[in-house]
């Protein structure tokens, strides 16, 4: 198998990557500088700030199945561009609010159209790049995407110290261009045709195809529940862990930044080399429950640092923790990325994986309760259930992974690609066949 380069290939794949980098270097200055700003600048409780952005994430989980539905009947690139568009000017919005209830509504229109953008892409991706180089590719995008974070993240520092509301202003600015440009960009992308329909058989009528088909997929939805579960690793690293760490070695604060930078310099490093291995729904699920594996260990390795240890020893720990976790992240992403594609009708990725990834937006909603009363309050025998948790999640994946494929049809279809230029056209060649199953 030839190396996977870190630099996407030229075309549709690059464009992509760009169009992601963009995108999150405003992302990484939104989330640095968001909490912040409403708290200390607007005056808005913390309570209040974590509600509305509970109820947000709620609303935007039911958004991504009906607009990445809209993905696939009206085209992913249209659809993409708008929703990147939307979020924009949404953000733009919160130049001028100054109470909760406009704060809801936009964040809310926000988490609406971040998760039918994440649909839209990964149909883009899905409708543009052979099957065999989509988890490659995507391995690239979160690359991308960390990098990104990671120089937004250090002009909302910037931001933060000098604790102006000009300066939390232009980090807004920065966002909403971010996606703004992001979403023009896509524009250079070739427009795939909206998706074929599923043929129907002999003597059906024509309502015989539901629109919404995902939402009576049982077993798509396990595999999703499963995914959800182990999703729950993402608020560990932006709360818990500097939580934890604050309130049993407050001296150590200073490494809660530290281990986020080792997150996002590790995927950025690793991640591409991580996914190279995963090429079909076996090696996707033994990926995944090696994940588990190492996201109990990260756990149980942070349990211990509620023991009486000196402070270099708990240093150390946490960092191995901290690695830990960052190899389980990297083996999770790659495993769920081939499986929510492979078991997804190719001509209804769009919603498939708008359902696919409301676990994100789930995961942002009850995991920082969940997980701050399992963690904080119980301490190391919390991390422990937890680790076993994602232990029994991460060995679940390979029997619910071959409940969903069992009897699940391939479908063939032609999948056109308008205009795609000669040095890509190796690549769309093999998109005629995506809907055969692994």
């Amino acid at each position: 198998m030839s190396p996977v380069r870190p630099v996407p290939p030229a075309g549709p794949q690059r464009t992509l990557a760009v169009a992601q980098l963009v995108g999150s270097i405003g992302d990484g200055a939104y989330y640095t500088c968001s909490a912040l700003y409403f708290t200390r600048v607007i005056g808005m409780s913390p309570t209040r700030l974590g509600a509305g952005l509970a109820v947000a994430w709620a609303i935007g989980s039911l958004a991504g199945v009906p607009l990445g539905h809209l993905a696939d009947r009206r085209g992913p690139r249209g659809t993409a561009v708008l929703l990147a568009l939307a979020s924009g000017t949404v953000v733009a919005s919160f130049l001028a609010i100054r109470s909760f209830w406009p704060f809801l509504f936009a964040v809310s229109l926000y988490a609406t159209a971040q998760s039918g953008l994440a649909a839209a892409r990964q149909a883009l991706v899905a409708r543009l790049v052979a099957r065999a180089e989509r988890t490659a590719l995507l391995a690239r995008l979160q690359s991308t995407l960390n990098a990104g974070l990671a120089l937004g993240a250090a002009l909302g520092g910037v931001v933060l110290s000098s604790g102006s509301r000009a300066g939390y202003l232009v980090a807004f600015a920065v966002t909403a261009v971010g996606f703004v440009v992001s979403g023009l960009m896509l524009l250079r992308l070739p427009a795939p045709a909206p998706a074929p329909t599923e043929p129907l058989p002999a003597g059906a009528g024509p309502r015989s195809e539901r629109k919404l088909a995902v939402l009576s997929d049982r077993r798509y939805a396990l595999v999703t529940l499963v995914n959800t579960v182990l999703l729950l690793r993402m608020p560990l690293l932006s709360l818990v862990i500097p939580l934890w760490i604050a309130a049993r070695a407050e001296s150590l604060g200073w490494l809660g930044p530290v281990l986020f930078v080792l997150n996002t310099a590790g995927v950025m490093a690793f991640q591409v080399r991580t996914a190279r291995g995963v090429t079909g729904l076996r090696s996707a699920s033994r990926t995944v429950r090696d994940a588990g594996a190492f996201l109990l260990a990260s756990c149980a390795v942070f349990a211990l640092t509620a023991a009486d240890v000196p402070l270099w020893a708990t240093a150390v720990l946490l960092l191995v923790a901290a690695t830990l976790q960052l190899v389980g992240e990297m083996k999770q992403s790659a495993g769920s990325w081939q499986i929510s594609f492979d078991l997804a009708p190719v001509h209804q990725t769009g919603q498939y994986q708008g359902f696919f990834g409301s676990g994100v937006a789930v995961a942002r909603t009850v995991g920082p309760l969940l997980l701050t009363t399992l963690l904080l309050e119980w301490g190391a025998p919390g991390w422990l259930l937890l680790g076993g948790i994602f232990l029994a999640a991460g060995c679940a994946m390979g029997p619910a992974v071959r409940w969903a494929e069992r009897d699940r049809p391939g479908v063939v279809a032609v999948v056109p690609v308008a205009e795609v230029p000669s040095a890509e056209a190796a690549e769309a060649s093999d998109v005629a066949a995506v809907g055969a199953r692994a």
